[in-house]
């Protein structure tokens, strides 16, 4: 995962890997993004990210899934005395 525009340092955010030049995580990205913003919003609300940038925080969170890293997810399901309620 050898992302130019991605990096991640110790010294910045804890290390979690950001957009190279800013503070901006690419979790904090990801979030905004899975929130229903789109990329035009995220630019205009960071003047110093790029298109490039934000598409390179997607490759890199799709290149961190693609390791050989099961995560297992619990099937969904009501409960009987809330079938409107699902537990995990």
């Amino acid at each position: 995962m050898n992302t130019p525009l991605i990096e991640s340092r110790p010294s910045v955010m804890m290390g979690k890997p950001v957009v190279a030049g800013t503070r901006i995580t690419v979790e904090s990205l990801l979030e905004r993004l899975a929130a229903g913003e789109n990329i035009e919003q995220l630019l205009d609300a960071h003047p110093r990210l790029t298109r490039q940038g934000v598409l390179a925080a997607i490759d890199f969170a799709a290149q961190a899934l693609r390791a050989d890293v099961v995560y297992p997810l619990a099937a969904a399901a009501p409960t009987p005395d809330r079938p409107d309620k699902v537990t995990a």
